[in-house]
This record gives structure tokens, sequence and C-alpha cells, in this order.
């Protein structure tokens, strides 16, 4: 199994950068697709970005697209996901995810994840 663990969060005002890490352990997850998803308070789990294993094919939802940047880097076992141009909506808990087994935007599909980390947007 792979252990994930997330960091990078904290509070940014509105306009501002930050670049989430998510760091794996266990046996390798070079092979597998990885994604980002967020949960806002109240809210369902909401599909941010995946990236395949070989960074070939890779998906935003519409509401991050052009602000945000996922990327991996199999040699380190990370994935990053830059986020640049913060709103205060995009304000929530940031899961990193892998190995979907089925669609790639429905964290169903996730065979592992982390316990997330939280991203305040202010105004």
């Amino acid at each position: 199994q792979v252990q994930l663990v997330e960091s990078g969060g904290g509070l940014v005002q509105a306009g501002g950068s930050l670049r989430l890490s998510c760091a794996a352990s266990g046996r390798t997850f070079s092979t597998d697709p990885m994604g980002w998803f967020r949960q806002a308070q109240g809210k369902e789990q909401e599909f941010v970005a995946v990236i395949s294993w070989s960074g070939g094919s890779i998906f935003y939802a519409d509401s991050v697209k052009g602000r945000f940047t996922i990327s991996r880097d199999n040699a380190k076992n990370m994935v990053y996901l830059q986020m640049n141009s913060l709103k205060p909506e995009d304000t929530a808990v940031y899961y990193c995810a892998g190995d979907p087994d089925g669609s790639w935007v429905d964290w169903g599909s996730y065979a592992y994840w982390g316990q997330g980390t939280q991203v305040t947007v202010s105004s």
C-alpha cells in the first residue's frame, strides 16, 4: 500500500499563490495516476486535477484551469499542485489521492489518499 502525506497549505490572500506537496511512501507509486481533490466545509469532495504516471495526460477542473498546475517527480515520490491567482472559493482541505480504478475524476475510484492540508484564501 502507498501512504500519502500532503503539506504546503496555509492562509493566503486572494491573488496569492501556494504550492502543495504530496509525499508518497510504501510501494512504488510511479505507475499510478495521481489526483488532487478538495473539500470545502459542508460540501462534497471536488475533483481538482489529475496526472498520469508519465505526466503525459493531465486534466483540470474547469474552476482551476489556467490557475493551477499539477506535476510529479517519480524519482522523488512526489506530486505537486502549484496554485496561483487564488480565490476565496478555493478555500478547502486539499487531498492527494492515487491509483484510481475507474474514473480519474471520481473520488470514490481512488485506492489511497492522504490526510489533507488546509488552504484558506482570505478576501
